[in-house]
């Protein structure tokens, strides 16, 4: 038995045809077959390929999901400190929970027993409206048996599109902002009953659908689409894909959704350049020609450090993912991508792509929505985290624009540095006359050189992994 590890396209091609397939025995428990003994006629070349593909993709998913553990991992959550999770705290404050459970405080005496019931009960409410808002988030992963991605065999963005999913997560969660607003929860068992309710179900499908594993334009978030998008600027089907890249793709995306779906022609995304979001470049984009204002999401790629993550910077992230406008982080640690949505102490919570589902159909009106949320957080040291990643936030209306500036640069300068270095700056002009009218040798802004996103160097999401090839003893 020999393993070695492969690039994309190598291992998801280093099974031969006359390998294994998939099968189940008569107790339901999936096992490994072969081929020769299954009577397939391996003859006929098309039955042959589909059969490997199938077997392919089966065997990288299995090997994927032992290899993250999903079933064994279990994450504590200390009753000491509050947990954040995109701009609620839990459990709330003091007063908050002394106004809720006047009730757990009756038959209470006085000084500690008072203080230590308001703990108890701000804790186990706390984490229950915490596991809710955790759960209602939408968690899209890798999925297998997907119709063939651009015309090639993939089926499957196992191993190479977690950064890509990690991107949908978070413009779900810009679209879920828009449509059913931020205190919007899921309640997977809940029997619908009033109009409100059949409306916010309605809008939480159509938002998953937008997201389908499907080619077409009912799926216009969809990862064929942001492939399909890639290879306008030189990707290929199961290359990797870093986070600037992938906000650029995003961008792209729902500028090509208004066409076709009049739900996003209120909507549009601004991509930072240069680690500065120029203003007027924000107002040309969002204000429409009757005056009105369009909700903005602004994605800001970032480098945060060179090899690892600057220490200076971890209490301005954290501080961003308490602002009621953060729609989370994408990032991760080196080779493997994570979406941020919160925080507890030095550690922040996530939700991680690297799942291998089975692909949903969504021609039917009522398909399985359970796939698409996760009842488990996960947490990571924020110190393991890899210094490029890129920030979102959703901004509704103008007013809230000119708020959301007013909180945020507080925030963006690292506190006790002897020289100001902020995350992100936001600048009055336009990037591009900025561009155009800056003599060679000027640099106005202590930031990186713009570069175009066909030109990033991708090198975050490099999942090295083994396949074990096994042949058969001769």
């Amino acid at each position: 038995m020999n393993g070695q590890i492969q690039s994309t396209r190598e291992r998801l091609g280093g099974f031969s045809s006359s390998s294994f397939f998939s099968g189940s025995t008569d107790h339901g428990i999936q096992c490994i077959v072969p081929i020769s003994n299954c009577g397939l006629q391996l003859d006929d070349s098309a039955v042959a390929t589909e059969v490997d593909n199938k077997v392919k993709t089966k065997l990288l998913s299995m090997w994927n999901n032992m290899k993250y553990g999903w079933a064994a991992k279990m994450t504590n959550f200390s009753k000491e400190s509050p947990v954040w999770l995109l701009g609620q705290r839990y459990p709330k404050q003091f007063e908050d929970a002394l106004e809720r459970a006047p009730e757990a405080l009756a038959g209470l005496g006085t000084g500690s027993d008072v203080s230590l019931g308001i703990d108890v009960v701000s804790y186990e409410e706390g984490i229950e409206e915490f596991k809710t808002d955790f759960r209602s988030r939408l968690w899209l992963t890798y999925r297998r048996e997907f119709p063939n991605l651009r015309g090639s065999t993939f089926t499957t963005d196992c191993g190479w599109g977690c950064m890509l999913r990690s991107g949908q997560m978070m413009m779900a969660q810009a679209l879920v902002c828009h449509f059913l607003g931020r205190d919007w929860r899921w309640y997977p068992d809940q029997v619908i009953k009033t109009d409100e309710q059949m409306r916010n179900e309605k809008q939480h499908r159509m938002i998953v659908k937008w997201f389908g594993d499907q080619p077409g334009p009912h799926s216009p978030l969809s990862i064929h689409k942001l492939v399909s998008l890639g290879a306008q600027s030189g990707k290929q089907v199961g290359d990797w894909y870093g986070p600037a890249s992938v906000a650029h793709l995003l961008s792209q995306a729902v500028k090509s959704a208004a066409e076709t779906h009049p739900e996003f022609r209120n909507l549009c995304v601004y991509v930072a350049q240069d680690c500065a979001v120029y203003l007027e470049d924000v107002r040309n984009l969002c204000e429409t020609p009757n005056e009105s204002w369009r909700s903005l999401i602004l994605l800001v790629p970032l480098r945060l450090g060179a090899d690892k993550l600057n220490p200076t910077y971890m209490p301005c992230l954290t501080k961003l993912l308490e602002l009621d406008f953060c729609i989370g982080i994408i990032g991760g640690r080196p080779r493997h991508s994570l979406y941020f949505i919160g925080y507890q102490e030095d550690k922040l919570i996530h939700l991680d792509p690297h799942y291998c589902q089975e692909t949903v159909d969504m021609s039917k009106d009522m398909f399985s929505l359970s796939t698409f949320h996760c009842t488990s957080p996960r947490k990571m040291l924020l110190s393991k985290m890899d210094p490029s990643c890129c920030v979102g936030f959703y901004i509704h209306d103008t007013h809230l624009f000119s708020t959301f500036i007013t909180k945020i640069e507080g925030i963006l300068i690292p506190q006790n540095q002897k020289v100001d270095y902020p995350m992100f700056l936001f600048c009055e002009g336009s990037g591009e006359e900025l561009r155009q009218n800056v003599e060679v040798g000027e640099n106005p802004l202590p930031s990186t050189p713009f570069v175009p996103p066909n030109e990033f160097e991708d090198h975050f999401e490099c999942e090295e992994f083994e396949l074990i090839c096994i042949g058969n003893k001769d």
